[in-house]
């Protein structure tokens, strides 16, 4: 990099883009998410799953600058590309004045793991990966957050000091601040308020995932170019390199001279912004981007991007798709053992767990399919146990307790935090595609105040719009989502639904604990794979009504609206097309035929039917 090679970058890039095409290749590469960051090489070449939280400012840094020795006063030209520090030899300093430098721009993200990932879903992509950096290296989600940053101050930052000159070190620690940008650019992330609770965090850090309980690195992401292209919430597979210098802590520290060591400039920063801005490297590891990849699905039994025309990716797909039909009787024989014997529930929660926004027309968010499942037994465990039986299918979900000391105390939105200048993250800041499960079942009489009344409004925007209002103070920002929300609920329950399914349990298991473990234990874990295949896959199938069948849906709903004009709406027949759409992409199916077509009136009537009964067992209940 000490010669002025202008081809150099577009080099570096296409040569980690060839090798990571090479068989097996990107598996080679150690991973963030499995990998202690102490078993990692500092500027090591590593590759990261997480969701972008927050975008900050552009940052500037030095793309080429120049050292001066002070013995003999030769000069080099150095690339500040993929560096958070300047390299400078025993003798040498940086010349800032040179007419040389040239400043340059890059974009700062934070991200953090993907919310709500499943344990399958870790599991699967620890086994693949064979980067084996040092025995017993897999990243345990189980790990405490505490634990996992005292290994890291007490492994990671004497290993890097033994891995370079001492001069070296020495003047890096002062040339390369130059260029590291205002500490305030060194962005970071935030707290989880109210989410404290759940989890008993001894660090002064908080590094602000959106959901409790969750685990792993959060990252300081500078990425180079095409940076526009990303947004927050989007899911990344990212390529760069490591960068953990310990000099980056020093402006953690309460020492204001290591802070104008720094920056040479003004500091003007509120001590809170810099605190959080400019987080220990060893807590929050820098990775300078090489190449990243938006992810469509986090399934990692899955080929990446299931829109290209590979011929590999087409091989999975028809393969699959030749065996449909047995996997779809066997996962609705699995969800009806799961949902006490109740068959037709198990149809409509496989249809809501490949239903999906596939478009919005004007502010209307089209696929979406909220489930309410009433008639739950109210002691919460069966909400529990059906939960545990939905992580064991989707890549990312997550069981939120409604109740009334939650609701008033959770912050469901994320909301900006001008002291720090950063996003603090809500429960509702989730990636497309989570499933949400909300358990009604524990609501009891209380009172809601102002923050549990607008974390209801949240929850009822974000089922019947698919957005969750970022909160700006000054004004409100739309975040448009695609989550899958699926209601528990006694009676009918208090947020709006696509759809009510009131359960009728022909099983009574006396320990739901026992039954939905021999039930998980049945089925075979190849089955189990073919199950999330088939939930994920389903979802990025195209489909279609053609002219024909069109005609025969308009003269059916006619006839039907003759026979009955009190009770069919418009919305019934919005309805209809949504199940008839979700029931045919469950067969397989990606046009409308007039069978499916029946039968989703067949269900729809049985839907209805068990209502009616319901509210003439129960008066007004329903």
């Amino acid at each position: 990099q000490n010669g002025v090679n202008p081809d150099w970058e577009k080099k570096v890039i296409e040569y980690f883009k060839e090798k990571l095409k090479e068989n097996n290749a990107p598996k080679w590469v150690p991973s963030l998410n499995e990998v202690p960051l102490h078993y990692l090489k500092p500027n090591s070449f590593v590759k990261f799953r997480c969701m972008i939280q927050d975008m900050f400012d552009p940052e500037f840094y030095m793309g080429v600058y120049e050292t001066v020795n002070r013995n003999t006063k030769a000069r080099v030209l150095h690339f500040g590309k993929y560096r958070d520090v300047a390299e400078c030899g025993p003798q040498q300093e940086v010349d800032l004045n040179s007419p040389r430098t040239t400043t340059l721009e890059r974009q700062t993200f934070y991200c953090v793991p993907v919310p709500g990932e499943s344990t399958w879903v870790k599991e699967a992509y620890v086994n693949a990966n064979q980067a084996r950096v040092s025995p017993s290296t897999s990243y345990t989600p189980s790990r405490h957050k505490r634990s996992y940053e005292d290994d890291e101050d007490m492994d990671l930052q004497p290993s890097k000091q033994k891995d370079q000159p001492s001069g070296a070190r020495q003047a890096g620690s002062v040339g390369g601040l130059q260029w590291c940008g205002e500490p305030k650019r060194l962005e970071t992330e935030a707290s989880t308020g109210p989410q404290l609770s759940f989890s008993n965090f001894s660090s002064p850090f908080d590094l602000n995932f959106p959901l409790p309980g969750e685990k792993g690195p959060a990252c300081l992401v500078k990425v180079y170019e095409d940076w526009d292209c990303f947004k927050v919430n989007d899911v990344l597979e990212l390529y760069g390199i490591l960068s953990v210098d310990p000099v980056l802590s020093v402006l953690n520290s309460d020492e204001r001279d290591a802070s104008s060591l720094l920056d040479p400039m003004e500091c003007t920063d509120a001590a809170e912004e810099q605190r959080v801005h400019s987080p220990p490297a060893s807590l929050v590891p820098r990775i300078h981007v090489v190449l990243a990849q938006k992810l469509q699905h986090i399934n990692p039994l899955l080929p990446a991007c299931l829109n290209k025309e590979e011929s590999k990716t087409c091989k999975f797909v028809s393969g699959f798709m030749s065996e449909l039909s047995p996997v779809r009787a066997e996962l609705l024989g699995f969800l009806t053992h799961a949902l006490l014997g109740d068959s037709l529930a198990a149809e409509y929660l496989i249809l809501h767990l490949i239903s999906t926004v596939y478009t919005r027309r004007d502010v209307l968010p089209l696929g979406k399919f909220t489930v309410n499942l009433s008639g739950c037994p109210r002691n919460g465990s069966f909400t529990e146990h059906l939960y545990r039986i939905i992580q064991h299918l989707v890549p990312a979900s997550f069981r939120l307790q409604m109740t009334i000391e939650n609701m008033n105390r959770l912050r469901f939105t994320p909301h900006k935090d001008y002291a720090a200048n950063r996003l603090v993250s809500g429960l509702l800041q989730l990636p497309s595609n989570t499933s949400l499960v909300i358990d009604e079942t524990l609501l009891e009489q209380g009172q809601l105040d102002t923050p549990g009344v607008h974390n209801v409004t949240a929850l009822s925007n974000l089922i019947t719009w698919q957005k969750v209002d970022y909160d700006f103070s000054y004004h409100h920002m739309e975040f448009p989502c695609n989550i899958n929300v699926f209601i528990t609920s006694e009676g009918r329950s208090l947020l709006p639904a696509d759809c009510q399914v009131h359960l009728q349990p022909q099983l009574a298991p006396p320990n739901m604990e026992e039954y939905t473990e021999s039930l998980l234990a049945a089925v075979l874990p190849p089955l189990l794979d073919k199950f999330r295949v088939y939930l994920t896959l389903l979802r990025f199938l195209d489909y279609s009504i053609s002219d024909e069948i069109t005609k025969a849906v308009e003269d059916d709903f006619v006839e039907m609206r003759k026979n009955d004009p009190q009770s069919i709406t418009a919305d019934d027949l919005h309805q209809l097309l949504i199940v008839a759409r979700f029931l045919s992409l469950s067969a397989g199916q990606t046009t409308l035929s007039r069978e499916r077509w029946l039968r989703a009136k067949q269900l729809e009537s049985l839907r209805r039917t068990r209502l009616q009964q319901q509210k003439c067992v129960n008066g007004n209940e329903l």
